[in-house]
């Protein structure tokens, strides 16, 4: 006889999932007797949400068959289609019981044994736990944008995570509702939630090399995921750029002035004909890079109000 999931359990694991076929086993095989460990160090209960997101290989399968080898701690949501990863954090989030709530990638570059660091964090009253990277295991590119990333995002956000790209976090139940609450179409979840937090904290974790596969992060997704982040939180860059526009306009029209003296004291000329070429090119380019920035923000209220569904949950699979 197999035993149900814990009603009310202390401690939810949320998982997000998308082609982690060649990783799983090695996930459960660590995870598990971590948990299971935990679970008796310090008496409490704890679930395992994992969100498949619309999983192309034998994802949805393994999650299948390890909700029945561990019906009294497993659940799997499974998406219809790709929604992102920090979607199926929401849905985690939506389908998690436990009064504190970790957040674990499948790729096991978190180690599971690291949940007991945050979880002692979350029993201690803190609301909001980050984690930085030791020894991140990355490459040079990755390592040196992300430091940029975070400085950027710091200064225009005034969002203070010294480490962004870490998913391995941990959130009471009071942050994680506050977060439900929230019904933006993107979001960056532990910027979100860290404006929430009340009593928050950071604490170094070990980083280790992907276990297998690759990363679902093409440098596109990157560099739309801090878009998300820069123009989900502040208005900053519009403000940066209407300065921009005053300074130069001003320097437009007095370039404009000193060149039409110039064609009053000395005549016609035709020498500066290809700086004016550059400065015509130059400020094109500024304009252009202003619309793009604005239609940023127009485009995140065009995805808005249509209030489509963030995700859409295709089964459930749990023992009750």
């Amino acid at each position: 006889m197999t035993a149900n999931l814990v009603a009310n359990p202390t401690l939810s694991i949320v998982i997000p999932v998308y082609n982690e076929e060649d990783g799983l086993q090695a996930l459960f095989d660590r995870l598990y007797p971590a948990l299971d460990a935990l679970a008796t160090k310090r008496t409490i209960t704890y679930e395992i949400v994992f969100v498949n997101d619309g999983s192309k290989d034998r994802s949805a399968g393994i999650l299948s068959k390890q909700v029945e080898l561990r019906p009294d701690v497993t659940r799997a949501v499974l998406f219809h289609s790709n929604f992102g990863q920090h979607m199926a954090i929401m849905a985690g989030f939506e389908y998690a019981k436990g009064e504190h709530i970790i957040t674990l990638d499948a790729d096991l570059q978190n180690p599971p044994e690291e949940i007991d660091a945050l979880t002692e964090q979350l029993l201690k009253g803190h609301d909001y736990v980050g984690t930085i990277r030791a020894n991140r295991q990355d490459s040079f590119f990755r390592k040196f944008a992300s430091r940029v990333m975070n400085r950027l995002r710091e200064n225009i956000t005034r969002i203070t995570m010294t480490d962004q790209g870490c998913m391995l976090r941990g959130y009471s139940r009071r942050i994680v509702d506050l977060v439900r609450q929230c019904d933006e179409s993107n979001t960056f979840i532990p910027a979100l939630a860290y404006t929430f937090s009340a009593n928050p904290v950071e604490i170094s974790v070990k980083h280790e090399e992907r276990f297998a596969g690759e990363s679902k992060y093409s440098l596109y997704q990157l560099i739309r995921l801090n878009f998300d982040l820069v123009t989900g939180f502040s208005v900053m860059p519009l403000q940066i750029f209407s300065i921009l526009g005053m300074l130069l306009s001003l320097a437009a029209g007095s370039l404009f002035a000193y060149l039409l003296v110039r064609r009053f004291l000395l005549g016609a000329e035709v020498e500066g004909v290809f700086t004016l070429f550059a400065l015509t090119f130059f400020l094109i380019g500024v304009m252009l890079f202003g619309l793009g920035l604005l239609g940023e923000y127009i485009g995140r209220i065009y995805q808005q109000i249509r209030k489509r569904p963030r995700y859409v949950v295709q089964t459930i699979l749990e023992k009750k």
